[in-house]
């Protein structure tokens, strides 16, 4: 038997239109020219200008002085070398100066895609056999910088989705605190990503700080023996992987007056400063039934990644977390939805062919790892890995996976296991569950359609997923008839 799969016709497409405000600084020297040129400006001139850039910006953000003072503020140190105290500055100069180092950013002109689909934390006003959903994105724009954005609507009886309305006025985070580091936790990190064994001098950096420090301290500490200890290159690089390390712990925080299609998770931390791709959400409950949403990403600095984990309980508030361990070294990982014999479960693609399964005890560092499924037909010889997180049903954990064959074409394929023990595979499709049509095949990657994430609603199973790595749409497949196709396919 086929598994019918309906293709709905909703789209979601790039929109260059959508924008941010973001800090520009292309180094010292021309900046502190750029704070002269202001500085020199008659008291009238600098209103006249700064007039004229909030009557071309304001309709286009949603308080563009608000980001025009902090971007002031983020070069504000360098007024030291002019002798200046910028407190002094006006707040028209201030702003006019913050101006100059502000751009606006297109953050899905490129692409929007790689979805995944929760539960909306708010089920208010939804009628009988509703669903109101979050779905989220990777939005990319110029020098394919990924971030993180979202829409939200409601699946009606028959699975149609009709999305909210979209907002305009863009916003990054309002509020960005750092985190707390513990000293040996951050070192075992250290020792994973990089053996500096002997690179390293004894009691540089690390032995200088307190059990728990902050990354201001440990910034402040690099910069002074940077000043006094004189290293070959190979030893420099210690330097920039600790800072690079620990500028991935962070929070977010959102004003609450935003919608949620206007909460942008762009890139905070230089190790992700090229990109947050793949976010898989999930709607996890422990034992407590409390309920947490977590999303596995990759972040990416141009040249290496690094999994992370993002925590919300309602989409404003956001924390985010390396993965530590071992095999949290690749991209791919996805959370199961709640404990698996009292364990935290883990699927993972770690030699980037195979799927595994991985316990911990611990959400953020996983060592354990299994081999779970390697790939067993010709459309997935290249690679298998999963298309989110596993998906609890009464005959056993469904899971989606991307297949890679011929001309590195990506499918979607489908597999079931045993809900108690995940490492027993029930069943796989002999076919793709979804290939590309021949609609879908032209785009930024051709050939590929890709999820990061699914549910179950009114016994149908809904797909959403992107189309050649450019724009995204969602099918639904009839539960039951691929249960039973998966359970005969042994």
């Amino acid at each position: 038997m086929q598994v019918t799969v309906n293709r709905k016709d909703l789209k979601f497409l790039p929109d260059s239109s959508r924008i941010i405000a973001r800090f520009h600084y292309t180094g010292e020297e021309r900046a502190l020219n750029i704070i002269r040129s202001v500085r020199n400006m008659s008291d009238k001139k600098t209103s006249t200008a700064l007039k004229q850039v909030l009557r071309d910006y304001s309709m286009r953000h949603r308080n563009i002085s608000k980001n025009f003072e902090k971007h002031f503020n983020n070069i504000a140190h360098l007024f030291a070398q002019l002798n200046v105290d910028p407190e002094l500055l006006d707040l028209s100069q201030k702003l006019l100066i913050g101006s100059y180092f502000t751009m606006e950013y297109s953050i899905e002109s490129s692409a929007f895609f790689n979805p995944s689909i929760v539960e909306h934390p708010d089920q208010s006003e939804t009628g009988t056999d509703e669903k109101r959903v979050i779905i989220s994105f990777r939005a990319t724009g110029e020098g394919h910088i990924s971030s993180i954005v979202f829409r939200t609507g409601i699946l009606d009886q028959d699975n149609n989705l009709s999305i909210r309305p979209v907002g305009k006025m863009l916003e990054e985070a309002e509020h960005i605190r750092r985190h707390q580091y513990d000293k040996e936790s951050f070192r075992s990190k250290l020792d994973e990503m990089k053996d500096f064994q002997g690179i390293i001098p004894s009691g540089l950096i690390l032995d200088k700080l307190n059990d728990k420090f902050t990354y201001g301290e440990l910034y402040r500490c690099i910069e002074e023996d940077r000043k006094t200890i004189k290293l070959p290159a190979f030893q420099e690089m210690f330097f920039n992987q600790i800072l690079w390390l620990a500028s991935s712990h962070y929070e977010l925080e959102f004003s609450l007056d935003t919608n949620i299609s206007e909460r942008v998770i762009f890139p905070v931390a230089a190790n992700e400063n090229s990109g947050i791709e793949d976010a898989r959400f999930v709607k996890f409950k422990d034992n407590s039934d409390d309920v947490i949403y977590y999303a596995t990403y990759t972040a990416f600095d141009g040249t290496t990644i690094l999994p992370k984990l993002l925590e919300t309980r309602d989409f404003y508030h956001f924390k985010i977390l390396p993965l530590h361990g071992e095999i949290a070294q690749n991209k791919g990982m996805a959370l199961f939805p709640r404990k698996i014999n009292g364990r935290y479960a883990m699927l993972g693609r770690l030699d980037g062919v195979n799927n595994y399964i991985a316990y911990s005890d611990q959400i953020t560092i996983w060592r354990e790892a299994k081999l779970l499924q390697q790939p067993k037909f010709p459309w997935e010889f290249i690679q298998i890995g999963n298309c989110g997180s596993p998906i609890e049903t009464s005959e056993g954990w469904l899971i989606l996976t991307h297949g890679v064959g011929p001309m590195r074409e990506y499918v979607i394929g489908a597999s079931l296991f045993d809900l108690h023990n995940p490492e027993k595979e029930i069943g796989r499709l002999k076919s793709p569950l979804l290939m590309p049509n021949a609609e879908e095949r032209e785009g930024y990657v051709p050939n590929v359609v890709y999820s990061c994430g699914s549910i179950i609603h009114n016994n149908d199973l809904i797909i959403p997923y992107a189309v050649s790595d450019y724009a995204s749409t969602y099918a639904t497949v009839n539960l039951k008839e691929l249960l039973s196709e998966l359970k005969n396919s042994k």
